[in-house]
């Protein structure tokens, strides 16, 4: 979120800088906060955190985070709950890293097929969106995986959007390995995660670069609260839930 500053319900409200180097915040209101697990057993986990209100989220909110491990994979469903009495924006994000075959990386050599037709437009310093945000189409260029391609060196940091579901209302977002034609694939419902966030991990020296690349379903693009593009908007006691399932591809 562009200096961690946006306006809801006529207020203004200022969150923390957690990229202080580019005067963003980034990464969600939970992303480092212990939940307290409330039912655990074989194939199921599941897990709460009552947000308290604060300076810059001064909102009363409950999220619950479920693992389910099926015949499909591992399936997360989360749920934003309003405990409060005003009007709250909300939205939600996942943040795994995918890889293929006996996932020895770099993500260079695997094939990628991510069937979204359009990307938002950033600046290329701060990676925020244009005022209003825009989009632009991907066909043919280097960031059009519709298709299940190699990545190769295409740096990836970036969100797309125009999914494209299988003939089971379902996207599947595939990370595969060519050499064994094995990998891992993530799927949901595009009517509730109509974002998609990719990115390669690229980072400096000595650090390991590109290991993984990271498939983030979300409800909204980056800078949501300030933009207000497909931000959700929970009323006193109402619910948001999504899910997505991860899973293997191949044999």
């Amino acid at each position: 979120m562009a200096g961690g500053r946006y306006r809801f319900s006529g207020e203004e409200h200022q969150l923390p800088l957690t990229e202080p180097e580019r005067g963003n915040a980034l990464h969600g209101l939970v992303c480092w906060e212990r939940f307290a697990v409330e039912r655990i057993d074989e194939t199921t986990v599941v897990a709460t955190h009552a947000l308290v209100p604060r300076p810059g989220y001064p909102f009363r909110l409950v999220v619950t985070a479920a693992y389910a491990l099926g015949e499909d994979g591992l399936t997360t469903t989360v749920t934003g709950r309003n405990d409060g009495d005003a009007a709250l924006p909300w939205g939600t994000a996942a943040h795994p890293y995918l890889v293929a075959g006996d996932g020895a990386g770099p993500v260079d050599r695997w094939e990628l097929r991510a069937p979204a037709t359009r990307v938002l437009e950033v600046d290329s310093d701060r990676l925020l969106p244009a005022d209003p945000p825009t989009t632009a189409p991907v066909a043919g260029g280097n960031l059009d995986f519709t298709t299940l391609r190699r990545v190769g060196a295409t740096a990836l940091d970036h969100a797309f959007t125009g999914l494209v579901a299988d003939a089971d209302g379902r996207v599947r977002v595939r990370l595969v390995d060519p050499a064994t034609g094995t990998g891992a694939q993530i799927t949901w419902d595009p009517a509730s995660l109509p974002w998609l966030q990719l990115h390669t991990a690229d980072l400096p020296a000595p650090q390991t670069s590109r290991a993984g690349l990271a498939v983030e379903p979300m409800t909204c693009p980056p800078d949501a609260f300030g933009s207000g593009v497909d931000l959700v908007v929970l009323g006193p006691g109402q619910e948001h839930t999504v899910a997505w399932t991860i899973g293997p591809v191949g044999d």
